[in-house]
């Protein structure tokens, strides 16, 4: 398959270098991080600390329970950091130390604590993670509004996949956009696209990969994954959505696999109506394990102010655990096309997304003509530019819809992203699948 893959201490995340310019701000206020369950923030703020600081002071506020009534009783700095030190066992030195508050949204407390770090005691240098904080920050009156800055962090994306297999020199090629090696080394590209298909980009999943180079544990952890976010819904959620949010949930497979993709409330019970289930597609994109993509009625800038709120798709937030939702037979990996076309070419759109996504502050959208005879996968905002990305499962290169889209809006650029070789037409690039950002600087 491969050889000598990295292990989990090596598994590199490109936040990284995110972080290491945040810690070198001189207006540096308390960072959050957030993202979805298991999509890897502890691991990246202990990576953080454990190789750019001397120490860490750690604090789970899930376990510690013990520092609830310390930071209930009040906001005065040097009192928490006193009680830190004792919890933790570390000396907290200001520019030393790296004080990590993880599982934060479990105590309300602790998130508006960061405004007075920010406002008091901005020498200590603190960050923040928590799996439901898109959840707390809707509905606690307290949250730091401005006082910190703000992180999110996605699965693993393909780039990130290749490092943690052990392919840097294959990821040099995509960065170097060296299209010849590229082609010339094209079958296992798509070899380790396969791959990914399948087991996606959260770094347990990852990591089963590749330390034991068996599907079904792959598989297995998956599931244990989406048992977690369903236990998540039952949990955290209000108990009379608990009900719709798994329906929404549960109908995502579906919904995608369908010909137009746009979300249906009609396909999760008859006589279904949006003002039912708004509340649950809400909180799912809020816990960070659903993305919602609104439909753009017109390129224009800012494509916010072109937003069809009615219209949108739901995709999951990662291309392996869609695989699993779907019960994709092991089979497919092994057949030379067929995984880029299950579910209808879904997985493909899932993956495409999943790595827009991973581009910070990339606002994405989709467009369709009134009457649904051309529709655009993906509408991005990206330097001051509407991009139209038409995504292709396996080699198809008709580009009907991106046609209609470039004769009517006279795009700049145009790109259809398939399994077919790099090549720039007159009015388009094609971008082969496993290269679809390489329009990014």
């Amino acid at each position: 398959m491969y050889s000598n893959a990295q292990n989990n201490k090596d598994m590199q995340r490109e936040l990284l270098q995110i972080l290491i310019k945040w810690k070198e701000k001189g207006d540096r206020k308390p960072l959050i991080i957030r993202g979805a369950r298991q999509v890897g923030k502890t691991w990246l703020m202990k990576e953080f600390g454990k190789t750019h600081y001397n120490n860490i002071a750690y604090v789970n506020f899930e376990t510690t329970l013990s520092l609830h009534h310390i930071f209930e009783s009040g906001f005065e700095v040097e009192k928490l950091i006193m009680a830190l030190k004792i919890e933790t066992g570390t000396d907290i030195i200001p520019g030393e130390t790296l004080i990590i508050l993880d599982e934060i949204q479990e105590c309300e407390a602790a998130i508006t604590s960061l405004k007075y770090f920010q406002e008091n005691a901005n020498q200590y240098h603190i960050v923040a993670a928590g799996s439901l904080l898109g959840v707390a920050s809707n509905k606690k009156r307290s949250f730091p509004v401005g006082k910190v800055d703000f992180l999110d962090l996605h699965p693993l994306s393909f780039s990130e996949f290749l490092l943690a297999v052990n392919e840097p020199l294959l990821l040099d090629l995509l960065q170097k956009k060296d299209w010849g090696l590229i082609t010339a080394f094209k079958s296992k590209y798509i070899d380790l696209l396969k791959y990914y298909y399948y087991v996606g980009g959260m770094p347990e999943v990852v990591l089963t990969f590749i330390n034991h180079k068996d599907f079904k544990k792959v598989r297995e952890k998956q599931l244990n994954i989406l048992k977690s976010y369903e236990q998540d819904f039952s949990k955290h959620a209000p108990n009379e959505i608990v009900p719709r949010i798994r329906l929404v949930w549960q109908s995502i497979p579906s919904q995608l696999a369908r010909e137009n993709r746009k979300f249906t409330y009609g396909n999760l019970k008859k006589g279904a109506r949006a003002r039912e289930f708004e509340l649950a597609i809400e909180w799912l994109t809020n816990a960070g394990i659903v993305h919602k993509v609104n439909r753009c009625n017109k390129p224009g800038m800012p494509l916010i102010a072109y937003t069809v709120l009615s219209d949108f798709k739901l995709y999951i937030l990662d291309v392996g655990l869609l695989a699993a939702m779907g019960n994709l037979d092991i089979h497919t990996l092994i057949s030379e096309q067929s995984l880029f076309e299950e579910f209808k070419g879904a997985l493909t759109e899932q993956y495409v997304l999943q790595q827009l996504k991973s581009i910070d502050h990339l606002p994405i959208y989709y467009w369709s003509a009134e009457k649904a005879t051309a529709e655009i996968d993906f509408l991005i905002q990206y330097q001051n530019r509407i991009i139209p990305i038409e995504v292709k499962s396996a080699e198809n290169l008709k580009a009907k819809s991106l046609k209609t889209y470039h004769q009517k809006f006279s795009p700049e650029i145009s790109i259809r992203t398939s399994l077919s070789d790099y090549r720039k037409e007159d009015w388009l690039f094609n971008l082969p699948l496993y290269a679809c950002c390489s329009f990014i600087e």
